[in-house]
């Protein structure tokens, strides 16, 4: 097998517990803005998942959730949308 042959691997949907990370300058409201985004468009996201974490100096927030994803189209709206608020720096 060359490189050339390797294919990331598939998700299958809909696919429970998909998780989604969100890099953002830490300030007021950012936690809140992405679960809000979020909600949109995966409206049975359980709060109980999420998990915030500052970076070492305080300057970033990494807001994390699991959805129930339903499709590519439906991961990219997401990720669209949140780059569109101008406060998120990474999407993984």
């Amino acid at each position: 097998m060359t490189d050339t042959d390797v294919q990331a691997p598939k998700i299958e949907f809909p696919c429970e517990r998909y998780p989604i990370k969100v890099i953002g300058d830490a300030g007021e409201g950012f936690a809140d803005l992405v679960v809000e985004v979020i909600q949109r468009h995966a409206p049975d996201l359980d709060s109980s998942t999420l998990r915030l974490r500052d970076s070492r100096n305080g300057r970033f927030l990494s807001v994390q959730v699991l959805i129930t994803a339903t499709g590519v189209e439906q991961l990219q709206a997401i990720h669209l949308d949140l780059r569109a608020t101008g406060r998120v720096h990474m999407v993984l």
